[in-house]
């Protein structure tokens, strides 16, 4: 079969390898798309030669799993590996697998597993959102966008935050009440709040400006760092504001303890069939065109998601 590999100096190619030999609990997947995520991205173009990236993927189960769970043999999927997605067949366990329901496209699907899991998993942190007040941070992004949409169906008062004047009508339209413009420094932004939970994923000098939004036993999630991975705050502040609280979340962590992703993503994907959920895709290209589309990813040269067809390329 054909995947893609990593090359020395971060390229990105097409190469045959070895299909894959699923374990007893593992279906293999016939891939149709991938989408990308910048975390996969960026790690990708340090990675050493030899290395298959890749986290989403949505296809056809080749073969169902040998201890006979998960779905059949012709069921049309979303899942998520740690890495190894990108290719044409993925062995993917059946716990981190989900039937895609009639009217949801692949595509649409395999947007869905780590933007959209990580979206849910940071806002069930939050408990019962009825009413409460949600800030997201880089809200047009990839799990930005699915947050705002699924804390405005839980009954949240959503606010939104974006990069520019121009992501306000969009970050509106995915179900925010209000948005705000974050400066291009990252370090400064509008007062706003306080919040009972914050969705962020900007980090850098943002990340202790939001954690001054907080209200008191307020909780601010943590699970991107694409305005810089080190801040500093006033810890005197902090702890005399109240019970105030700043977790981590990491999707493949959070899966591997908890309960099974499938469950997760089986509900998007019925929240998506209802036409209560959407991935706001931008692009769509062959999959040999990744490094392209990685570059063009990074640059933030697009609004929206990026998906790769995999029987389009690599032949």
């Amino acid at each position: 079969m054909q995947a893609i590999v990593m090359e020395a100096g971060g390229v990105f190619a097409v190469r045959d390898v070895p299909p894959p030999e699923p374990k007893p609990s593992e279906a293999l997947v016939r891939v149709e798309a991938i989408s990308l995520n910048r975390g996969e991205a960026t790690r990708a173009l340090s990675a050493r030669a030899g290395t298959r990236p890749g986290w989403d993927l949505a296809g056809v189960v080749e073969r169902q799993a040998a201890d006979g769970s998960g779905p059949a043999a012709g069921t049309k999927v979303a899942g998520l590996l740690a890495s190894g997605a990108w290719s044409e067949l993925a062995a993917v366990p059946v716990r981190q697998l989900a039937a895609i329901p009639d009217g949801v496209a692949t595509e649409q699907a395999a947007c869905l597993p780590v933007a959209g899991l990580t979206a849910l998993y940071a806002l069930r942190r939050g408990g019962n959102l009825l009413a409460k007040r949600v800030l997201v941070t880089g809200a047009t992004g990839g799990v930005g966008h699915f947050a705002c949409q699924l804390a405005r169906q839980a009954g949240a008062q959503v606010t939104a935050m974006v990069r520019t004047a121009e992501d306000v009508p969009r970050a509106l339209g995915f179900g925010a009440h209000h948005a705000a413009v974050m400066a291009e420094d990252q370090g400064e932004a509008p007062s706003l709040g306080p919040f009972d939970l914050i969705v962020e994923s900007v980090g850098g000098p943002f990340l202790a400006r939001s954690l001054g939004m907080l209200a008191p036993g307020g909780l601010c999630v943590v699970f991107g760092v694409t305005g810089g991975p080190e801040t500093t705050i006033d810890a005197r502040a902090f702890y005399m504001s109240g019970s105030r609280t700043v977790t981590g979340l990491a999707i493949f962590e959070e899966i591997k303890s908890g309960e099974p992703a499938a469950r997760g993503l089986s509900l998007l994907l019925a929240l998506a069939a209802e036409g209560r959920l959407a991935a706001e895709i931008a692009v769509r290209r062959p999959w040999a065109e990744m490094p392209a589309a990685a570059a063009d990813l990074l640059a933030r040269r697009h609004k929206g998601k990026t998906v790769l067809l995999v029987q389009d390329g690599g032949r």
